[in-house]
């Protein structure tokens, strides 16, 4: 039986001194990193290029089959087969978001239109007039500033200048205006003093005057008109 030295070191395996020494060179080698978990390979796809490829596929069937539907020639009493709606692809998350449509501003309102005034009577009292003034215009007491005679004239030219004096009178700020027609060989007079009502209330002429009268009640050819003030 021999004698086992006493500073002698066991000799390991051949194999398990490589499986050691390169567990501490992985250990010892600092630029190593550890792989992570979510890398993938080089040849994988990813989820959002897979749903693309579908889509696309889907549009290419949905094309297809329309076109072949288009050259079917259906039964009679059948219809021709209409291809099923595409559902809209769905976006993702960093799809562009379409901005909201501008609101149609709102238009804008006609300013209101005064009021017309009522109707002009020779000899009525009118509103707006308080009855001295009425009175006096009446009796003959307020005196015309200007006297226009539309003796002689048509009725187309008796117009037009029975206009422009009005407009000429109220803008001299005359209160107080007298027009003669004359009486007229016919019981209800000539064609001027017919027409002066009508013509006082035409739209043009209507806002000029606020009250006519026949100064004198025996001489219907003369009509005095009260203005109105100029704004």
């Amino acid at each position: 039986m021999r004698a086992r030295s006493v500073g002698a070191t066991p000799i390991a395996p051949a194999g398990r001194r490589a499986g050691r020494t390169s567990t501490r060179q992985q250990r010892a080698s600092p630029g190593a990193e550890p792989a992570s978990p979510g890398s993938s390979s080089p040849g994988s796809s990813s989820p959002g290029s897979s749903r693309a490829g579908k889509a696309a596929a889907r549009e290419a069937d949905a094309e297809t089959w329309a076109l072949y539907a288009s050259l079917v020639r259906p039964l009679p009493g059948r219809r021709r087969p209409v291809p099923a709606a595409q559902p809209a692809p769905a976006q993702g998350p960093d799809a562009p978001v379409a901005a909201p449509a501008p609101r149609p501003h709102p238009a804008p309102r006609a300013a209101a239109r005064p009021a017309a005034p009522p109707p002009l009577a020779i000899g009525a009292a009118p509103a707006g007039v308080d009855r001295a003034t009425f009175k006096r215009l009446r009796s003959g007491r307020l005196g015309a500033g200007r006297t226009l005679d539309l003796h002689g004239l048509t009725a187309q030219r008796a117009f037009h200048v029975l206009a422009g004096f009005l407009r000429t009178a109220q803008a001299e700020h005359l209160r107080c205006v007298e027009v003669i027609t004359g009486r007229g060989s016919a019981e209800t007079g000539g064609v001027i003093r017919r027409e002066l009502p009508l013509w006082l209330n035409q739209p043009d002429l209507r806002g000029l005057v606020l009250a006519a009268v026949h100064p004198h009640p025996a001489n219907p050819g003369a009509v005095r008109l009260l203005l109105r003030r100029p704004r």
